[in-house]
């Protein structure tokens, strides 16, 4: 019964609230400019500004899929700096986990896996996830990397994007049209006219594919004869892109190459639209236009202002992906507790504070694992090299969705068969709630961690044990009253030290604060 009393005791929120700040919410930049304009003028209080160990906590989750250690909240709550919040997310957009979180995230819309209905197979599928990965590492312009995979040829093995042609459900042109809409310009074009999509579709029509002796090694590339029959006499042919402009293909240029110049040009909307919308997205738990997969003109913005900022931001700085993550994470916009000062339902939609989300399934096991020291087995059903992973892996950092364990079923990660973000399931089920709470193997894995063995064996008082499981935890020192619930709990318990050290861990890793981002 008493762990029970401890659980709830410690899952409420504590006072004083160690969530939030006076802090002032004046404009920190030209985000909060145009996201509190809105507010007022719509009569929509922000939320305050969130405390030190909650904006720590957040940043790291939010920018590289990582919770950060002890140490690292430690050093930075107690950080006197004033411009620490800066240098912290300028630090973490360095950081190698960078690129492993942002990978994943692109493999979700890219749909990067060896298995079907994809069938990349694993090879093709961890040389495609290594290159995104570099891109992003090296912070290719957004333009470039669009390109390089919308024009791309040569063979699945050594042109690792050509995969974009290859990770479809089929090969024709409707097909590919419908995914390049879809992943780069945030458009479903199921609901276009007919006409519509067969124009989009034409500028695909060329892709050719062919096998080698290699097995399974897939070659793709411009073929002017396979569905052109005019190109065979050297004819040109008039084509249109989706704003309605025509334009004349020439048979000896690739129509993709057409098409990509169109898309990436500065002047059409949607191509930077579309990414900076997600990138809100996924920082702040809604796009500016929700669904940010499903932008036509019936699905306006919430603030069209700030949409048009985001856009011309990401054009006049070269397409600098981490130029608008480093806007949007300096905003005060994002730095607003995830308590509201109202219940009007408008509040989300126009961010006037910030949204409660359960973390996704990679990033909550990589979170367990490393407060315990343990490891998560993996598994393939490919029975193919290129499979094995090694003990220690980060989940996020997994180089193909057939690559997987129990836990990421179980907590949503998406299948990667359509690339549409709702394919992420982060709703909270019964069955996870039992798995957390009741499972040998969460059982096993706190009992074993370093961190049970190191508070155990190190002499410390329970009031010092709470403070290092909340860093490790939490990202936050216990408040008094949290402190004096984990005192009484070890002087009341018949148990030993060691098994109500577990019992405390066991309690905060089963908390809301702990398995949501807020």
């Amino acid at each position: 019964m008493l762990i029970f009393v401890l659980f709830s005791a410690l899952s409420g929120v504590a006072q004083p609230n160690p969530f939030e700040t006076g802090a002032t919410t004046a404009p920190a930049n030209k985000i909060d400019e145009l996201v509190f304009a809105k507010l007022r003028e719509m009569s929509l209080p922000p939320a305050n500004v969130c405390s030190d160990p909650v904006f720590v906590r957040r940043v790291y989750l939010d920018t590289i899929g990582t919770l950060p250690t002890a140490v690292e909240a430690e050093s930075f709550i107690l950080n006197r700096n004033s411009n620490k919040r800066a240098a912290l997310i300028d630090r973490l957009l360095a950081r190698d986990e960078f690129a492993d979180y942002w990978a994943m995230k692109w493999s979700d819309l890219l749909r990067v896996k060896a298995e079907f209905p994809i069938n990349l197979w694993p090879n093709a599928a961890q040389g495609y996830h290594h290159w995104i990965r570099e891109c992003l590492r090296q912070n290719m312009p957004y333009d470039q990397f669009v390109r390089a995979m919308l024009t791309a040829n040569g063979s699945d093995f050594d042109v690792p994007q050509v995969n974009f042609y290859r990770a479809l459900q089929s090969k024709d042109p409707q097909t590919i049209a419908q995914t390049v809409a879809l992943t780069f310009m945030g458009t479903r074009i199921e609901r276009w006219p007919a006409e519509q999509r067969s124009n989009l579709a034409a500028f695909f029509s060329n892709v050719g594919h062919k096998y080698t002796s290699e097995w399974k090694e897939e070659i793709i590339f411009f073929d002017p004869n396979s569905t052109n029959a005019e190109a065979v006499t050297g004819a040109s042919r008039a084509a249109k892109f989706p704003d309605g402009t025509s334009v004349v293909l020439s048979p000896d240029k690739d129509p993709r190459a057409v098409f990509t110049d169109w898309l990436v040009d500065p002047k059409n909307p949607r191509f930077a639209c579309n990414i900076v919308n997600r990138t809100w997205s996924w920082l702040l738990g809604r796009g500016i236009i929700q669904e940010p997969d499903d932008i036509r003109p019936d699905n306006p913005p919430s603030n069209q202002e700030l949409l048009a900022y985001l856009e011309r931001e990401l054009v006049s700085s070269g397409y600098d992906l981490k130029h608008i993550y480093r806007l949007i994470l300096n905003s005060k916009t994002y730095q607003l507790s995830s308590i509201q000062k109202t219940n009007d339902p408008q509040a989300a939609a126009n961010f006037a504070f910030y949204p409660l989300r359960r973390l996704d399934a990679e990033v909550l096991i990589d979170a367990v694992d490393q407060i315990t020291g343990s490891t998560e087995n993996y598994s393939s059903a490919i029975p193919e090299p290129y499979t094995f992973i090694p003990p220690g892996q980060h989940s996020i950092a997994l180089p193909d969705g057939s690559i997987t364990s129990a836990f990421l079923e179980m907590f949503g990660r998406p299948p990667r068969d359509t690339g549409l973000e709702s394919e992420r399931n982060n709703r909270v089920t019964a069955a996870q709630k039992l798995w957390l709470l009741n499972s040998g193997l969460m059982r096993q894995k706190i009992e074993q961690s370093r961190m049970i063995q190191y508070q155990t064996t190190s002499g410390k008082s329970p009031r010092e044990m709470a403070v290092g499981m909340y860093l490790g935890i939490l990202s936050r020192f216990p408040t008094e009253s949290e402190t004096q619930t984990v005192e009484t709990y070890f002087q009341s318990s018949k148990l030993g030290r060691r098994e109500a050290t577990v019992d405390v861990a066991w309690a905060l890793m089963n908390s809301d604060e702990f398995l949501f981002r807020h």
